[in-house]
């Protein structure tokens, strides 16, 4: 074997390891190691208390809002008498129309009370059930003409504080000044209650129905559809603007100043409260261009604003992760520069275009400032039919809603709220399924 693989002892013997020094390397090895400790342990501790109160408020929203899922019904034996209704026999669909259906609610409710002969009596006992009951009945004889000299039991939606008495959130006990039942009134709705006349249903009403000054005759249809004509504007604008804008910047624009100050603008802009996006449409689109105040396009137009810089910074990023190489055998197999990009380029960077697209738009969908400023706070019954017509968002509406006095206002305004939660998790469950399927690793 070769000698110098076969070192001499030391003649001062073997080397020591200085004791002090170990030790003072240990310590400092149990400090770092105890802050590591610490630092994971304040981020888990920031994790879980996020989580809390996350989880805290969706069981608020859900605890308030479940019960306006279904609503209080009052059974009626209604007969569809055409003297009562105001009508002849042979009643065309006009006549059936203006029908006085509210005398035959009267009807029905004065053979169940009889003894209730006072007109102050009357007029709180026919406050049981809703204004809208006789749209109902109005609704069953258009549909069914051949219901006229017929009875039949027919299950009325209740008023709206007969409601909240059903699901407990008046106190049946409290006195009479403290709620807005009288005894009388209480009285009566527990003897509906013994004659098994008073049950509760799926609100259908909820989902298919307008606005109303009334709660139980409100919904969310018109809300809802005017936030998805407001978002399909949007994504039709923001997207193709959005990515041209983003392929323009990182592939073919020149690095100058001008390139730097846009880029910088881009990003500062998506930080600018979306108010001021707002003020911008009502000074150009309503003032300037003289577009109709609370319409959808009005609307997709201020939200495509907002909405432009998330997407076009979104979009550079995913054509940064692109890699080079690809760029370069394209160009090295002869393309231009269009067609690298837009052949090989693009389609590899539109999985993440598409996140950063469907992210865009679950930010606007949740946006109500901007809405507000151009008049989409307007109370809106009727459904929208058009791009023009006058409408609101979802997020506005829950605004209305949570103004309102009425305890069963805040019922539905928890129930909307929970509704857009869901559509918002579904967008984002979106963007992330469509990240993972087509999103390619480098």
């Amino acid at each position: 074997m070769n000698a110098s693989s076969n070192p001499k002892p030391s003649p001062d013997g073997p080397r020591r390891v200085d004791v002090h020094t170990s030790q003072a390397m240990k310590l400092r090895l149990a400090r770092r190691h105890a802050a590591d400790r610490r630092f994971r342990a304040f981020g888990i501790a920031a994790i879980a208390i996020a989580l809390i109160a996350l989880l805290s408020l969706f069981i608020s929203i859900t605890s308030r809002g479940y019960t306006a899922f279904v609503q209080t019904r009052i059974a009626l034996d209604i007969t569809y008498d055409a003297e009562i209704l105001g009508i002849g026999e042979e009643a065309n669909a006009q006549d059936l129309a203006v029908a006085d259906y509210r005398a035959l609610i009267r009807k029905s409710m004065q053979a169940l009370f009889p003894d209730v002969r006072e007109r102050r009596e009357r007029r709180d006992l026919l406050r049981i059930v809703s204004s809208g009951a006789e749209f109902e009945l109005r609704a069953q004889l258009l549909e069914d003409p051949s219901l006229i000299g017929q009875t039949r039991r027919v299950w009325l939606t209740a008023d709206d504080d007969v409601d909240m008495l059903i699901k407990g959130y008046i106190d049946r006990n409290a006195p009479e000044t403290e709620r807005r039942l009288g005894d009388r009134q209480i009285a009566w709705i527990e003897y509906l209650e013994e004659a098994e006349r008073i049950d509760t249903f799926f609100n259908t009403t909820f989902f298919i129905a307008g606005d109303s000054r009334e709660p139980e005759l409100a919904g969310i249809r018109s809300a809802a559809t005017g936030s998805l004509l407001t978002l399909l504007v949007t994504l039709l604008l923001s997207f193709p603007i959005g990515v041209a804008t983003a392929v323009y910047l990182e592939e073919f624009a020149p690095t100058n100043k001008l390139t730097d100050l846009i880029e910088v603008n881009i990003n500062n802009l998506a930080a600018v409260p979306s108010i001021i996006f707002g003020l911008l449409g009502l000074a150009v689109f309503i003032n300037f261009f003289s577009l109709p105040r609370s319409a959808p396009l009005v609307g997709g137009l201020v939200l495509t604003l907002m909405t432009l810089p998330t997407i076009i910074i979104a979009g550079r990023a995913a054509l940064k992760s692109v890699p080079p190489s690809i760029r370069e055998a394209a160009l090295g197999m002869g393309a231009s520069k269009m067609q690298t990009v837009t052949h090989h380029v693009l389609p590899l960077a539109l999985p993440g275009m598409l996140t950063g697209a469907v992210i865009g738009m679950a930010q606007a969908l949740g946006e109500s400032a901007p809405l507000l400023m151009i008049g989409m706070v307007a109370f809106i019954v009727d459904v929208p039919g058009g791009f023009f017509d006058p409408s609101t968002a979802l997020p506005v509406q829950i605004f209305l809603w949570a103004d309102s006095p009425e305890r069963a206002f805040l019922e539905r305004t928890s129930a909307a709220i929970m509704v857009l939660l869901a559509f918002l998790i579904a967008m984002n469950a979106l963007a992330i399924v469509l990240r993972q399927r087509f999103e390619k690793r480098w």
